[in-house]
């Protein structure tokens, strides 16, 4: 592995230029950006949110979960990012990177279901809270 280690730089846009060793990071839309830490150039763009990778910043270091996989990379490096140590992992198999992007997609397909069927039960749920909280005034009253 090339890079050792990481900063993190907060922006709201991710730069033209990547510098090596940076691990970019744009709240604004939910995304981490960085260059492959073997060397090889490739940008690897992380995507933050609850089906994809989580962000941990402790007030001084990052850590991405889970791991990063560059199984499109020829390099097809894969490590972890912890408090901006850059810790290799085993290199996989091409059967367990197939059984890897089977398990994403279903996890994708299903949280698109349940990301359509959110706003009829959260509508459901302020309704009734409504309901409820119309009928607390005129209970007090009494």
């Amino acid at each position: 592995m090339k890079q050792a280690a990481l900063t993190h730089e907060f922006v709201e846009y991710i730069p033209d230029v990547l510098h090596d060793g940076t691990l970019y990071i744009s709240i604004r839309f939910a995304t981490a950006l960085h260059k492959c830490c073997c060397g090889c150039g490739n940008e690897v763009v992380t995507p933050i949110s609850p089906r994809d990778w989580k962000l941990i910043f402790d007030g001084e270091t990052v850590s991405l979960d889970p791991s990063i996989g560059n199984w499109s990379f020829p390099c097809q490096s894969h490590y972890w990012i912890r408090r901006n140590k850059v810790v290799l992992a085993r290199r996989w198999t091409k059967h367990e990177i197939e059984a890897a992007r089977a398990d994403e997609r279903s996890a994708y397909s299903e949280h698109i279901g349940e990301e359509r069927k959110r706003p009829t039960e959260k509508l459901r749920g302020q309704r009734h809270k409504d309901f409820w909280q119309a009928l607390t005034p005129w209970r007090k009253r009494k």
